[in-house]
């Protein structure tokens, strides 16, 4: 290994160890393996004393404010919100589409024969609950926290994670065209039916209504409800800390909040007739999808890292002799 002469158990030891100091005194590191790159994989322990990481990284949040760094995060970021741009503009395209017009028999007519009721929870409600009241939660850990990072990240995912649900839900919408349990007087606002001759239904009702009239799965209020609330209870709990084993019941009754709230806003929906239960269950799993997605590219990364062979004497010495082989065969060559 050339002029590297550091006992790498010494390295990896505890910061008591009486060789560190001895070969910190006696020995000097030469960079030279470093700039060749030797060495690949080099971790150093971690701060023993928390108290004051968390105390040096706390006095360096006091600085980064939105006035002073909420810019420069914003600029570094610029192609993540250039993407929720074109997923919002997706969204409202897609909203928009007229969804498929799917066979509708009279037979099937059975269960489409619900009232027209009102939403219980109105449209202009949803981004309220499930964007902006989350958006002031985060604003409240940032007056506390004065952390801009924290912040622009936690805005990020969160919008991220209702506009990629939107995106899905309208476009699965548009595609599958299933009708409402309340179809048929959508279809027929007189009550009289009327079919051709493949027994189709020829509906004489506003078209704005028909036309929404086929989108019934899966459930937008439910996956926004999930998407938005869902992501704010994932907040709290990192927040809070529920999972520190120290019995808060508190703790678990705040973050399991929001999760009911969208529970009931889907209830809400098979009960006002506009849903079956299998949309609001479909809803509820997209909701949740962004989350599911990144949780298993974290459990990945984490397993490849796990996986990944410790740094011993030596691995690193037959790493260092295979190096100096193709070294002399590159030569010899």
């Amino acid at each position: 290994m050339g002029t590297w002469q550091w006992n790498l158990k010494s390295l990896f030891g505890f910061r008591n160890s009486p060789e560190i100091s001895q070969d910190a005194s006696s020995r000097k590191l030469d960079t030279s393996a470093v700039t060749n790159n030797r060495f690949y994989h080099l971790y150093y322990p971690l701060m023993d004393d928390k108290k004051a990481e968390i105390r040096i990284r706390d006095e360096q949040l006091v600085a980064h404010s939105v006035r002073s760094h909420g810019i420069a995060v914003a600029r570094n970021h610029m192609n993540d919100w250039l993407i929720l741009i074109l997923l919002a503009v997706i969204m409202m395209v897609l909203s928009r589409i007229h969804p498929f017009y799917r066979f509708v028999g009279k037979d099937m007519m059975t269960d489409l024969k619900y009232p027209l009721k009102e939403n219980t929870v109105p449209l202009w409600v949803v981004p309220i609950y499930a964007v902006l009241f989350p958006m002031g939660v985060f604003m409240f850990f940032y007056f506390y926290r004065r952390d801009v990072y924290d912040l622009h990240h936690a805005i990020l995912g969160l919008l991220f994670s209702v506009l990629i649900t939107g995106v899905i839900t309208d476009a699965i919408k548009d595609a599958v065209g299933r009708p409402r349990p309340d179809f048929f007087w959508r279809c027929f606002p007189d009550g009289k039916d009327f079919y051709d001759r493949f027994g189709d239904v020829i509906c004489h009702g506003d078209s704005n209504v028909v036309s929404e009239g086929h989108k019934s799965f899966p459930s937008g209020h439910t996956s926004w409800s999930f998407s938005g609330l869902g992501f704010l209870s994932l907040y709290l709990s990192g927040k809070v800390r529920v999972f520190d084993r120290k019995g808060h019941v508190a703790k678990l009754c705040m973050v399991f909040l929001p999760l009911l709230v969208a529970s009931l806003i889907g209830i809400s929906r098979v009960d006002d007739y506009w849903h079956h239960w299998q949309d609001v269950f479909a809803g509820a799993i997209i909701g949740w999808g962004p989350y599911a997605f990144f949780r298993a590219m974290e459990e990945s990364r984490s397993n490849a890292q796990e996986s990944r062979p410790p740094l011993t004497q030596a691995n690193v010495a037959s790493s260092d002799a295979h190096l100096a082989l193709d070294d002399l065969e590159s030569a010899m060559t």
